[in-house]
């Protein structure tokens, strides 16, 4: 007796809020992997010191490939208490990272090491080699060069060459919020307009280990 009382649903039109969850594909670097890159690179001369110092950062900082290539020595600074590093980050912003022990050591030797200490502010904080010569130029290492410089660290040290710069920020984030930093912290040291770019970079329990797959009844 009831039916047809409403022709047309009034709710058909309407479609739902869909629900999506986005990982990042980039892949992370492990904590250990990450520690046998630095120890890998031979310090026995200015490029070396310099590499040891760009990996350092990337690890350090969580910075972009592209961040670290402006870095002018000013950029590099004590502030009274600390080191810091200034970036200069998309969108004309600039965020300050607290620069920490090892880090800081790592990019005096390279900064002492490079005979730049007393050059102007505007001068280049890491600077490109000539070739083999193991000879610094005046000019900036350029984002590409950075890359460049990681994939041949992570061949040397006969890690994965699917790794590059921006793993160093995959393996920052997870760890750290592994640890109970919060949320909003990580998100301004990734330089993160929107807190939903940083949850692209959690790792945590999002594995499908090798446990599970080799489980697989087939």
């Amino acid at each position: 007796m009831n039916r047809h009382v409403c022709i047309l649903n009034p709710a058909a039109s309407v479609k739902g809020v869909k629900e999506q969850v986005v990982e990042g594909k980039t892949p992370e670097i492990t904590i250990e992997q990450a520690r046998t890159l630095l120890d890998a690179v031979d310090t026995g001369h200015v490029v070396g010191l310099r590499d040891r110092a760009i990996l350092a950062t990337l690890a350090y900082t969580a910075c972009r490939a592209g961040a670290l290539a402006k870095l002018r020595l000013s950029d590099f600074q004590d502030d009274g208490t600390q080191y810091v590093l200034r970036f200069q980050e998309k969108g004309g912003k600039s965020r300050e990272i607290p620069v920490r022990h090892d880090l800081e050591g790592f990019i005096l030797a390279y900064v002492d090491a490079a005979g730049i200490a007393g050059e102007g502010k505007d001068t280049p904080l890491f600077r490109a080699s000539n070739g083999r010569t193991r000879k610094l130029t005046a000019n900036a290492m350029t984002s590409k060069r950075i890359c460049e410089l990681v994939k041949r660290r992570l061949k040397d040290a006969g890690l994965p060459s699917r790794l590059s710069p921006h793993t160093f920020r995959v393996t920052a984030i997870t760890d750290l919020l592994s640890q109970g930093i919060p949320f909003e912290d990580l998100q301004y040291l990734a330089g993160h307009a929107e807190p939903r770019t940083t949850g692209l970079y959690d790792r945590r329990q999002k594995k499908v280990t090798r446990n599970i797959v080799e489980r697989i009844s087939i």
